[in-house]
């Protein structure tokens, strides 16, 4: 298995609140599981504060964080959205939106100033989260015939895996979840039981 094992995510929502000559950052760390589940916390928070100067914004989702999205809505390039991604891409945490909402103060930050203060907003909401390691599931397919019905059960048992689904057609088919962790137990286990058929799905 090239991939990570598991990943990082938080398990509730927080909000903070960071002042800068006059500025206000409403900041939001959001468990997100889709794009969807992001439109909606983004739309929420719109209509709460819909006064605010910015809504600001980035998005990390999938357990190899390949999915990233960010939003400067307004403010100069680069100013809101990606510090706000490196605050969440430093902590290691995914399937996660943070959301920065700005009331402007009348003073002007500057881009080093903007930078900084999304940046720490984002850092603080999410130094209030709490973080929740998360095992990878792989899905994987046993294939025997039913005089081997009690051994396929026993090896389930010995990998400590979960079955999701059976079949008992021509042959037993069993289907489980196995950890990435667990993973080496297959390689382990399968030269006493040679006779059943593994097949990752």
């Amino acid at each position: 298995m090239l991939f990570s094992q598991g990943y990082r995510t938080i398990t509730d929502a927080t909000e903070t609140l960071f002042k800068e000559k006059g500025s206000k950052f409403f900041a939001f760390a959001i468990p997100v599981k889709s794009e969807d589940d992001f439109k909606h916390a983004l739309q929420e928070i719109k209509d709460k504060y819909p006064d605010a100067t910015h809504h600001c914004y980035a998005l990390v989702m999938h357990p190899d964080k390949s999915f990233q999205k960010s939003s400067d809505d307004g403010e100069p390039s680069n100013t809101a959205g990606k510090p706000i991604l490196r605050a969440i891409i430093s902590n290691d945490i995914t399937n996660i939106a943070v959301i920065v909402v700005r009331y402007f103060g009348g003073t002007m930050l500057g881009v080093p100033g903007l930078i900084s203060a999304y940046n720490k907003s984002a850092l603080e909401a999410l130094k209030k989260a709490t973080i929740q390691d998360i095992e990878i599931e792989d899905l994987y397919r046993l294939e025997c015939s039913f005089i081997h019905e009690s051994d396929a059960h026993r090896f389930i048992k010995k990998l400590e895996a979960k079955v999701t689904a059976s079949s008992y057609e021509e042959n037993l088919i069993l289907e489980f979840l196995l950890t990435r962790a667990k993973f080496d137990r297959i390689k382990t286990l399968q030269g006493d039981f040679y006779f059943l058929k593994i097949t990752p799905l």
